[in-house]
């Protein structure tokens, strides 16, 4: 279970804990030293490493620099904190051998991803939100919380007398959910729809039923066109064509995540690129993509390949 301090992974951890002996769970405490706020984030370690000793739990810990890696990638914080987070989970995991991870996300993030993802463009697979299982290379991500709003975590803390510890940088407008959670949200509810949370995390759950379908269709399509081999693809071009454009843009995805597992950082402008170079470009026209992959087509054949640098 990753377990920050904070009131939502306390309450997972509490909530796991006691299903501990009916279901004979294996829980391992997972905390992770973004190394964002000094002093306070060591006072956050060693309050997880108590709770550890109080539940006698596993605990395995590890200080990241964040900051740094989000400058050296040029990615911002949060990102950078997020894929810090989720690569040490699986390597915590990995090492012990489990095969599930437990994260506190409620409806209240359910619903800040959903307009966030809205002010950036997303598609139907963003806009799904957050699912409540993810497969992740070989783990299952699992979010037993999401179905609950934070005030109802909130509520379950009090009524246990459960402690917890307060991240200071929640209250920083610098980061843009913190901006989202406690400007925008409180305006839409104000001005436009006091419910506008419910709303919001209801449509994630209606598209999530959609968007599963889609890629499971998508998936079986590419089985049935494409050759893997070790650092590329390739992809019947003819038959690729026949697609409906919804197919052909999640196809396309989904041999991402098989080549490199997924990209995050594609945007607007790359998919109008490789559309045109699959529709419009002359053979053996190249679209670089991030994360070190190349997109080119030749007379039979759309070839998705690792860049080595």
């Amino acid at each position: 279970a990753g377990v920050s301090g904070g009131p939502d992974s306390i309450t997972l951890l509490h909530i796991l804990y006691s299903l501990k002996k009916e279901y004979s769970l294996n829980i391992l405490i997972a905390h992770l030293d973004h190394k964002f706020r000094g002093e306070e984030s060591v006072a956050d370690r060693k309050f997880c490493e108590d709770l550890a000793k109080r539940y006698n739990l596993e605990i395995v810990w590890e200080e990241i620099d964040v900051p740094k890696i989000a400058e050296e990638k040029g990615i911002s914080p949060e990102e950078a904190a997020r894929l810090a987070r989720y690569d040490f989970f699986k390597r915590a995991a990995k090492e012990r051998g489990i095969d599930k991870i437990a994260v506190g996300h409620t409806r209240d993030d359910q619903a800040e991803t959903v307009l966030m993802r809205i002010i950036r463009g997303a598609g139907m697979k963003g806009l799904s939100g957050i699912s409540p299982v993810k497969n992740m290379q070989g783990n299952k991500i699992i979010r037993p919380l999401i179905g609950i709003f934070r005030k109802e975590v909130e509520d379950f803390i009090l009524t246990e007398g459960l402690k917890f510890r307060k991240d200071s940088s929640n209250e920083k407008t610098v980061f843009t959910r913190n901006k989202i959670r406690l400007e925008l949200i409180p305006l839409l509810e104000k001005d436009f729809n006091s419910n506008i949370k419910e709303v919001l995390a209801n449509m994630a759950e209606n598209l999530q039923v959609e968007n599963d379908f889609l890629s499971k269709y998508a998936r079986r399509k590419f089985r049935g066109m494409s050759k893997i081999r070790q650092e590329e693809i390739l992809i019947d071009i003819k038959k690729f064509k026949k697609l409906p454009e919804a197919i052909r843009k999640r196809l396309l995805r989904t041999a991402l995540e098989e080549l490199k597992g997924g990209l995050r950082r594609l945007t607007y402008q790359h998919w109008k690129e490789i559309e045109e170079l699959i529709d419009t470009r002359p053979v053996n026209s190249i679209v670089d993509l991030p994360a070190g992959i190349s997109i080119s087509k030749d007379k039979s054949n759309i070839i998705l390949k690792l860049i080595k640098s």
